[in-house]
């Protein structure tokens, strides 16, 4: 283990971790200054719902349709756990990873519920202000196979609709006609229509990507999402990239530098934030089952923990992962890391699985809560979330260094980081200091961003993809370092349709 001081001293002076934090906008700056002449630029208005094995979030996001840059409006955040008991007539569709049932009825309820939560807390109306709603789920550990995801998401869909969420506003538009008014000035859609790509990326070809893994989805939210936040942070994350969310389970995709759309290479699943949360249950201060470590986490940086207490966060933090496999998921796999898998599905197509598995599906997890048991008694709850912090930069070296070792990435991708996992405490300032070890970048502040809210974020890229809402002036799209590939994606529009003529 490096030394300690040199370690400190290594977080404080080097060049800062590049993270973009949501930057705020109140419903009254959406309406714009009637006293100013200058023209009134619209806001695309955009409700990410995510059903997650830990907590259930409505984000509020508005776009500005000059520069593409989106901020928060609101964020209303419950835990999944506190989801309604199933109902006696109620078949239980799934549970999450710590074993909260859950029903069809329930989840809609609890859409529903937090939809109105968010709008009413800033005095938005869902029926005239919202512009679009955008819904995924992070509960897979649960079903049988990836198609039963599908049957989740319509669960949700109920839940936008009891909420008041017309059905024209979770499609992509078909025709100008569809595209409300205001947006029409802004939209490119009789030029490119909305192809399944999302942030310049095309999921697995040959399927929805859900057929080979389960999270396929939110590994392409949090993709599209990083790319917007790196703008924030000065990053230019355009393909190709590597993107991982540490959620409760781990997503997130690997793509290539095709023009004018990139192919995913690879998608990531597993465990990420169930691991901590594992190692959290063994202080007896959070429930033995339903327990995360975001019920006793404060964002606070305690960096002088390692000055007494490095050797022992090292001894621990390897430990912890002797018992984590970071892996090309083997093809015999029909679950990974408790999210279902078809390893032999994606190799038909091109797409490499990487998993990360503690035991096989979390057989292991109780030797995690055994070793929190000992770090807490012995150590206290700092080293604790210190080890922790640890224990994700690993993984993230772990990962890269596997893409690397399979060719999957060069020095060319860009790397990005989402989810609370990864973004939180020491981790930033670890993982690119594990990066810059790993030698693929000479600047690799340049190369790595941290963004939170990145499935959020995605949302509402994937809402504007949908409705052909470019900002050719700041795009999203194309090829780190290049320029908009506008021009070339009408090109290949217009063959499409020779190819495929009406």
């Amino acid at each position: 283990m490096e030394n300690p001081v040199k370690l400190i001293l290594g977080c404080m002076l080097s060049p800062k971790p590049r993270i973009a934090e949501s930057q705020p906008i109140s419903p009254v700056e959406l309406k714009g200054d009637p006293k100013m002449v200058a023209e009134v630029v619209p806001y695309f208005i955009v409700a990410s719902i995510e059903v997650g094995n830990t907590t259930t979030k409505c984000i509020l996001t508005a776009t500005n349709m000059k520069d593409g840059r989106t901020r928060l409006l609101n964020k209303t955040v419950k835990m999944t756990r506190d989801v309604r008991k199933p109902k006696p007539n109620e078949r239980i569709f799934g549970t999450t990873l710590s074993g909260v049932s859950l029903t069809r009825e329930s989840i809609a309820e609890l859409v529903r519920d937090t939809l109105i939560e968010a709008h009413e807390t800033v005095n938005l109306d869902i029926g005239t202000h919202l512009d679009f709603a955008v819904r995924s789920t992070g509960v897979v550990a649960g079903f049988s196979s990836p198609h039963e995801v599908g049957e989740f998401i319509k669960a949700l869909a109920d839940g936008c609709l009891l909420a008041g969420i017309p059905p024209k506003k979770m499609v992509p538009a078909m025709s100008i006609e569809n595209v409300p008014l205001k947006f029409r000035d802004h939209t490119l859609i009789d030029k490119v229509i909305f192809t399944g790509a999302v942030g310049g990326v095309l999921p697995p070809v040959g399927s929805t990507g859900v057929e080979i893994v389960a999270n396929e989805m939110e590994g392409e939210l949090s993709t599209a999402g990083i790319k917007e936040g790196a703008k924030w942070a000065g990053v230019d994350y355009r393909n190709p990239v590597f993107s991982m969310d540490f959620g409760t389970t781990l997503k997130g995709r690997i793509t290539n530098s095709d023009i004018p759309y990139a192919r995913t290479i690879a998608n990531l699943c597993g465990y990420a934030g169930a691991i901590p949360d594992a190692v959290i249950k063994g202080t007896g201060l959070v429930d033995k089952r339903y327990g995360a470590a975001l019920d006793l986490y404060s964002n606070n940086k305690e960096v002088m923990i390692w000055l007494s207490k490095s050797s022992t966060i090292k001894k621990y933090a390897d430990a912890i992962h002797s018992r984590i496999s970071i892996e090309i998921v083997p093809e015999d796999r029909d679950r990974y890391g408790s999210v279902p898998v078809d390893p032999s599905a994606a190799k038909e197509i091109g797409v490499t699985l990487v998993g990360c598995d503690v035991g096989v599906n979390g057989s292991l997890m109780p030797e995690l809560t055994d070793a929190g048991a000992e770090i807490y008694s012995k150590h206290g709850l700092k080293t604790m979330f210190a080890t922790l912090d640890l224990v994700s930069a690993m993984m993230v070296e772990r990962l890269i260094k596997l893409g690397i070792d399979n060719d999957l990435i060069t020095e060319r991708t860009s790397i990005g980081l989402t989810g609370r996992a990864a973004i939180t405490g020491c981790k930033p300032h670890l993982i690119l200091k594990a990066v810059k070890e790993l030698g693929i970048y000479k600047e690799p502040e340049d190369h790595v961003v941290f963004v939170d809210d990145g499935l959020a974020r995605g949302a509402a890229v994937m809402a504007r993809c949908m409705n052909s809402m470019g900002v050719p002036g700041n795009p999203i799209g194309g090829i780190r370092g290049g320029g908009c590939v506008l021009s070339k994606r009408i090109e290949y529009y217009k063959k499409s349709k020779e190819r495929n003529p009406e």
